[in-house]
């Protein structure tokens, strides 16, 4: 199993980018998808989920209205779209794959927001 992350890197404080993450060695379509970040000093915290299908979503309040997730079965590829960036969204970003008891993950892609 392989998750590749990309499309971090620097922005200015209300702009915008868009994370995408590639799986390869798994059913794609079996997985609930998620983006979690770890910003230094801090603990890893969950930012958006997606279902299998992507019919849910659900996310951490400090990103709502700002931040959507979504899946492109077909590609195997998992998207985080982020609105009007802060400098507190600098984190590393990662991305994880769920089924059952099985859990995988990106090697991240850092998202930095600054002026």
């Amino acid at each position: 199993v392989q998750l590749v992350e990309s499309g971090g890197g620097l922005v200015q404080p209300g702009g915008s980018l868009r994370l995408s993450c590639a799986a390869s060695g798994l059913a794609f379509r079996n997985y609930a998808m998620s983006w979690y970040r770890q910003a230094p000093g801090k603990e890893r915290e969950l930012v958006a989920d997606i279902s299998s299908a992507g019919g849910s979503t659900s996310y951490a309040d400090s990103v709502k209205g700002r931040f959507t997730i979504s899946r492109d079965n077909p590609k195997n590829t998992v998207y985080l779209q982020m609105y009007s960036l802060k400098p507190e969204d600098t984190a590393m970003y990662y991305c994880s794959a769920r089924s059952g008891l099985f859990n995988a993950w990106g090697q991240g892609t850092q998202v930095t927001v600054s002026s």
